[in-house]
């Protein structure tokens, strides 16, 4: 069964959406099986997964308001390499629709629920703001991936959305945890970026994952070609962090479900060197 997770951040211009599109990609490059669910009404995760959003004729608008079947929704992303649930700006309607329907929070979920077991990796890429599509979102994951951008009002923002995290795990979702924090654009040799990454590194410790995406204008350039970086220019440093990123999300979830194994070992060793 996938491990859905909702990448997501209330502050724009974050690197969500490179995020969402080149995690898929690179998880794929592994091959696990992966869904990436475009929930903003901007629909650059569609764009930069090489489908043209004004095309459309079935969105995830569809999947929330219109009871279309989840597998009447979902495309191939073919030069991207996973499947894709596509947006566009319908999704501005459906945030003020959703308000009239019931269980509105749980949408999503229910809706997903057939094609679970398909995938390996279900990833939302969420709207810019902590609103009913983002709650859709956090109801139906499991966990939550957030990248942050090392400057001056990256944890004041951050603290809010741990904040709704936990209101959503109260109310709603008692499963849902935080898988981590990626730090992106950086720049090491900003002073500031430096000085935001050891807060960070302070405040949530292993929360923060050890890769970092650099900025890079091979990253920036790949969208407009509707692909993810890895098929763009494979070679470059946005590429390698992604891979990297993706490595370590697989290994740290490897680790997750093998505590017992861990400790065990632990025992022996710690056995072993008392003799």
């Amino acid at each position: 069964m996938a491990r859905i997770i909702a990448i997501t951040n209330q502050k724009g211009g974050v690197g969500k959406t490179t995020t969402c599109v080149n995690l898929a990609a690179s998880l794929a490059a592994t091959n696990r099986k992966v869904l990436l669910i475009d929930f903003d009404p901007q629909g650059n995760a569609t764009m930069g997964s090489g489908v043209d959003k004004h095309a459309l004729e079935l969105s995830s608008y569809h999947l929330l308001l219109e009871d279309v079947p989840v597998e009447q929704l979902i495309v191939d992303a073919e030069a991207a390499g996973y499947h894709l649930l596509p947006g566009n700006s319908d999704l501005t309607a459906a945030e003020v629709q959703l308000m009239q329907v019931e269980a509105r929070e749980t949408r999503l979920q229910q809706r997903i629920a057939p094609v679970r077991d398909k995938y390996d990796y279900v990833l939302i890429d969420c709207p810019p703001s902590l609103n009913m599509l983002t709650l859709n979102a956090l109801t139906a994951a499991d966990a939550v991936f957030i990248p942050i951008q090392c400057e001056y009002y990256a944890l004041e923002g951050l603290s809010a959305l741990v904040e709704t995290i936990e209101q959503i795990r109260e109310a709603i979702n008692p499963d849902l945890e935080i898988e981590g924090l990626l730090r992106t654009m950086y720049d090491a040799r900003n002073n500031l970026a430096n000085e935001v990454s050891e807060q960070l590194l302070e405040h949530f410790g292993d929360k923060v994952y050890r890769t970092i995406i650099p900025r890079n204008v091979r990253l920036a350039e790949a969208p407009s070609f509707g692909a993810p970086i890895i098929k763009y220019d494979r070679t470059s440093r946005g590429a390698i962090a992604y891979l990297a990123l993706a490595g370590e999300l697989l290994r740290r979830e490897h680790e997750r479900e093998q505590p017992e194994t861990v400790e065990n070992d632990d025992a022996c060793s710690d056995a072993s060197s008392s003799h």
